[in-house]
């Protein structure tokens, strides 16, 4: 092949590459699609940080009662719960509310250390850092302290009551 006739093809080369691009990444969006996803709404305020540091509040709060279920009603029904203290993925209600009936039993309360918020977006948030939790052992009386990491993801709801979809929690690898 002569000089020109290599570049020509690299031409070629780099344009099919290009249009398979195009159409791979057309067919995620199309594939990624949702029918039953819900359009973001544009009107209402914006979220602050200080009503995302206050859905933890909440979430809180619903700890003190000692109500898995009132725990549980703070998570979307296909929510996804990684907690501290069990080896498994809860992802569904019936599953969340299993861990709090368990992980009440201690008499959590939590307090955060550290915060770091992300508004993604009008209906949805992140806020990720470190907590720890005052635990009380039910048999002995006997208090602890777990330090933990955290990550909550939020998701508005078209109710407008916000909704944990996604959270995770571990303790501190050094801890």
């Amino acid at each position: 092949m002569t000089r020109r006739s290599l570049r020509k093809h690299a031409a070629l080369a780099a344009v099919a590459t290009l249009a398979a691009a195009g159409t791979l990444a057309a067919g995620v969006g199309v594939a990624g699609a949702s029918p039953a996803a819900k359009p973001q709404t544009r009107h209402g305020k914006p979220v602050t940080e200080a009503q995302v540091l206050g859905l933890f509040d909440e979430w809180n709060a619903a700890l003190q009662t000692g109500d898995p279920q009132k725990v549980a009603a703070r998570y979307a029904k296909d929510a996804v719960l990684l907690p501290t203290v069990s080896d498994d993925v809860r992802s569904d209600r019936a599953e969340i509310v299993d861990y709090f009936e368990h992980f009440l039993r201690n008499k959590p309360v939590g307090t955060k250390i550290e915060s770091h918020v992300d508004v993604l977006d009008r209906n949805t948030v992140i806020d990720a850092g470190t907590y720890e939790f005052a635990l009380t052992d039910p048999r002995t009386g006997r208090e602890s302290t777990v330090e933990a990491r955290y990550t909550y993801v939020y998701e508005k709801q078209a109710n407008g009551q916000w909704l944990i979809v996604n959270h995770h929690s571990s303790k501190m690898p050094e801890g």
